[in-house]
C-alpha cells in the first residue's frame, strides 16, 4: 500500500494532487516545494505528502496571491514533516488549520482529497500486473490478458460504461475506473494509437482477412 513517504513520479503526483502534469512540473521548476519534498537525482519525483502542497498551491491560485500561497506552504511543510515522522494520529483527524499573520487556511480539504486519491492509486497498482510472458510485458488486469491501457482508451474516448463492461466481462465498474486511473498515472510512451472507429464502437474481437481476399 502506498505511504506518504513514497516517492511518486510526476505523472503519479499529478493524479494524486488532482492537477495537470504541467502544473507539477511548474511547481518543481519554480522551487515552490521545499527541497526535501522533491527528488531530481534520477528523474523527477515528489514525496506523496508533497502532493497536498501542490494541490493547495494550484487549487488556491484564484483566491490567494503567489506570496500568500508560498507563506502558507512555508508554515504547512513543517507540520507535514512532523506528521510523517510520528504517524500517531490518523491523517483525517489532524487539525490542519494553517495560520500566518492575518491569513488562516484550512488545509483539511486538500489533505483529505489527496489521501483519497493516493489510496485509489495504490489500489490501482495492486490491480495491475506485468510479465514478459503475457503480452510482452504490457500492463494487464491481474488474472486476465486485458491490457490496462486499452480499457483506459475506451474510457478516454467517452464510451458508455455498459459497453466497456460488455467488451470486458471479466471487469466491473470499479476495475474500469482503477484501470483508467493507473493508465493516467503511468501513460504509455510514444504517441497514442489512433483509431478511426466511431465512439460508439467497442472491439470485442478482431478478425483479420487477406488484403486481396474475399470473405466466403
Amino acid at each position: 500500500m502506498a505511504s506518504h513517504e513514497e516517492l511518486l513520479k510526476t505523472t503519479e503526483a499529478a493524479v494524486v494532487a488532482g492537477v495537470a502534469l504541467r502544473e507539477v512540473n511548474r511547481v518543481i521548476d519554480e522551487g515552490v516545494l521545499p527541497a526535501d519534498f522533491v527528488s531530481t537525482d534520477n528523474g523527477r519525483y515528489v514525496i506523496a505528502a508533497g502532493c497536498m502542497l501542490i494541490a493547495f498551491y494550484v487549487g488556491s491560485a484564484e483566491r490567494l496571491t503567489v506570496k500568500e500561497r508560498l507563506h502558507v506552504i512555508h508554515f504547512a511543510a513543517p507540520r507535514l514533516r512532523h506528521w510523517r515522522r510520528r504517524h500517531s494520529t490518523p491523517l483525517s483527524e489532524e487539525d490542519w488549520t494553517v495560520k500566518h499573520e492575518f491569513l488562516a487556511v484550512d488545509f483539511a480539504p486538500f489533505v483529505r482529497s489527496v489521501a483519497d486519491r493516493l489510496k485509489k492509486l495504490s489500489a490501482a497498482g495492486e490491480l495491475v500486473s506485468s510479465s514478459p510472458d503475457i503480452l510482452s510485458g504490457a500492463p494487464v488486469i491481474k488474472g486476465t490478458r486485458i491490457p490496462v491501457h486499452d480499457v483506459a482508451a475506451s474510457v478516454e474516448a467517452g464510451l458508455p460504461r455498459s459497453r466497456i463492461l460488455a467488451a470486458y466481462p471479466a471487469l466491473d465498474a470499479e476495475k474500469v475506473d482503477l484501470a483508467a486511473l493507473y493508465a493516467k498515472a503511468n501513460p504509455m510512451r510514444g504517441r497514442p494509437r489512433k483509431t478511426t472507429l466511431p465512439k460508439s464502437t467497442v472491439i470485442i474481437a478482431e478478425r483479420r482477412t487477406p488484403r486481396n481476399g474475399k470473405r466466403g
